[in-house]
């Protein structure tokens, strides 16, 4: 019996971390699995057509027929590809896609890992992903897997200069590389009111960013069949459309917290209407029920959890709009509007935004602790 309690001792950190991360991981690769049915009924719509509507009810089910398909469906290989590297390179980039989620705050105190340098180990692990791109195009040993992979890890880095100097300028206004101070230091008003221009340029670089039409050159159809995944298939093929679907989830949440407010919900303002609705209506129940409903802590972690996900659904359909709506530009126009359009936007944006934090003595004084 005592070996058994000094076991369960032992052992109970372990458990509780396997569980912490199977209550994240779960419900991201189910979203995973919606957001392509999503997508999927989202551009019929814009192009009146039907889409998905045959495996269960309103097509909600397709997700799972497509995954079970390519589960069941046999693997052929290339001969001459590096085999080792051949099957690391999705298999990196899926874990790195999903090592994103364990910074990410939806709620006060509800996240896996609620350190201050999130925004950092964010970027980290956004960057680490592109060496599995890199290792599957190359091992495969084909021309058009090759060059896919080239152009992504060229997009790749380009892009994401642009996404870290644009998060720079929210770090000079929150002070904090924290994602959960990030948020809270928007109570006032959300970032993007006053960095309205920083977010459109941000918004840019993460549709470059995660491969998405119309900046989806590492995977144009009509020039390379499938980019870097071309000769990839089956269990393997699902890595990479898990990790692509998985990284535009995540780059829609960090927009969500780095401009939109992340978690933040007004209670205050909803019980102060409440009890407004309570005093002119002379309902005594609305008053002593409803407010402590809110007021309870799982209730109230819920609501948190459910308005970053309502924020980053708004984000993850903008992200499907720009795919119905933008013809695909040349790769050599991608790479142009990065160095000579945007790069000096941002450069300017960091000269101008410190000087008028500095002119009206509203400095984080946080920043001079970085």
């Amino acid at each position: 019996m005592i070996k058994t309690l000094i076991i369960t001792m032992l052992y109970y950190p372990l458990l509780i971390s396997i569980l912490e991360v199977l209550i994240v991981t779960i419900p991201v690769l189910l979203t995973v699995a919606f957001v392509t049915v999503a997508e999927r009924k989202t551009m019929a719509s814009m192009q009146r057509r039907l889409g998905p509507n045959i495996v269960g009810y309103y097509g909600l089910l397709q997700a799972f027929a497509d995954a079970l398909k390519l589960l069941l469906k046999e693997y052929v290989s290339p001969t001459q590809a590096n085999l080792v590297l051949f099957f690391l390179g999705p298999i990196i980039t899926l874990i790195f896609s999903l090592l994103g989620f364990s910074v990410v705050p939806y709620g006060p105190g509800l996240a896996i890992s609620d350190f201050d340098l999130g925004i950092l180990y964010m970027l980290a692990v956004s960057s680490l992903s592109t060496y599995g791109i890199l290792l599957a195009g190359w091992s495969a040993n084909s021309k058009y897997a090759f060059l896919g992979s080239l152009r992504s890890t060229a997009q790749l880095i380009s892009y994401e200069l642009i996404l870290s100097s644009a998060i720079l300028l929210v770090i000079l206004l929150s002070g904090s590389l924290s994602l959960t101070v990030n948020t809270e230091a928007q109570k006032a008003i959300w970032y993007i009111v006053p960095l309205l221009p920083i977010f459109i340029i941000f918004f840019i670089g993460s549709i470059a960013e995660t491969n998405r039409a119309p900046f989806d050159l590492a995977e144009a159809e009509s020039e390379l069949v499938s980019g870097f995944m071309t000769e990839h298939a089956a269990v393997i093929f699902v890595f990479f459309f898990l990790a692509e679907y998985a990284s535009i989830v995540l780059i829609c949440i960090l927009t969500s917290i780095l401009f939109l407010g992340g978690y933040l919900f007004n209670f205050a303002y909803i019980v102060y209407l409440i009890k407004e609705i309570d005093f002119y209506l002379y309902i005594s129940f609305v008053n002593s029920n409803y407010v402590t409903f809110l007021s309870d802590p799982l209730i109230e972690g819920t609501i948190y959890g459910l308005t970053l996900g309502l924020k980053a659904c708004i984000m993850i359909f903008v992200f499907i709009w720009v795919r119905a709506s933008f013809p695909r530009i040349r790769y050599d126009q991608l790479m142009s509007f990065c160095w000579t359009i945007l790069l000096p936007l941002v450069i300017a944006f960091i000269i101008l935004l410190p000087c008028i934090l500095y002119s009206f003595e509203i400095i984080s004084s946080n920043v001079f602790l970085l």
